[in-house]
């Protein structure tokens, strides 16, 4: 496959997964027999309504939670637990309240035994990415919710992760400063590449951000349909492409349950 002028190899595989959850004596199947594969930097956005189990697929590629049935890889690797080659960042990041924005960024380097030197070099760089420079030294309470949400992703990007993992990381935003951090997280994912599978039920921000959106049913979750966005880079969400790829997406998406 060739995305964006790149011809990329498969970095992310779910073959024939399931995922059950039981409660109360009752199982519930939340994932029915998926199968997705995401390709070397692309960016990929599931889409899809409330509860129909998209924090579940990010869980599962995160080795969060396991299949009930089939596998997932990483890279080619069977994805038993979470680790350093998958970044995660949450609608509320759990920063660390006791650490400045640079000791939450180079937290993951430094659990891996990386010398201050190299770990602060590395930190100093995806913060000023995230446009935190100057804030080094700040503590989360004191930055406001958008400012929390560069931190998360500079920590993920810090421990140089082959896929990045964000589930809805936007959602408690702001509209203003949601349009905002998508702009900005569209030029990080330009400057550093890497693999993404962004969870939203936003559909103008799937449309701005996605490569490729998967369209998912309510739950138990399927792949609906498929839509390459094949619209240049950085775009606009007024253009009349836009509006109708934004269109065409609704009119096939699954009322909420």
């Amino acid at each position: 496959m060739e995305q964006n002028g790149r011809v990329n190899e498969t970095i992310i595989q779910m073959k024939n997964v399931t995922k059950n959850f039981e409660s109360a004596g009752k199982v519930k199947e939340v994932v029915a027999p998926f199968d997705l594969e995401v390709k070397e930097n692309e960016f990929v956005v599931l889409f899809g309504p409330g509860q129909s189990g998209k924090t579940t697929l990010i869980n599962l590629i995160a080795g969060l939670e396991l299949p009930t049935e089939g596998e997932v890889l990483v890279d080619g690797k069977k994805v038993e637990e979470p680790g350093p080659d998958r970044g995660v960042v949450y609608q509320t990041t759990a920063l660390f309240p006791f650490c400045t924005v640079m000791g939450n960024v180079e937290f993951g380097p430094k659990s891996q035994g990386i010398d201050k030197k190299t770990r602060r070099e590395r930190a100093k760089y995806f913060i000023d990415l995230v446009g935190l420079q100057g804030f080094e030294k700040a503590y989360p309470n004191k930055l406001s919710g958008g400012m929390r949400q560069r931190v998360g992703i500079a920590r993920a990007y810090c421990n140089d992760p082959k896929v990045m993992l964000l589930d809805e990381p936007f959602g408690h935003l702001d509209a203003q400063t949601r349009y905002m951090m998508e702009e900005e997280l569209e030029k990080i994912w330009e400057k550093e590449k890497r693999t993404v599978v962004f969870v939203t039920n936003n559909i103008e921000e799937a449309v701005y951000l996605a490569d490729r959106i998967i369209l998912l049913t309510n739950c138990p979750t399927r792949i609906k349909e498929e839509y390459i966005v094949d619209l240049p880079r950085p775009r606009n969400y007024v253009d009349p492409a836009f509006l109708e790829l934004r269109q065409r997406i609704l009119d096939n998406t699954d009322d909420t349950l």
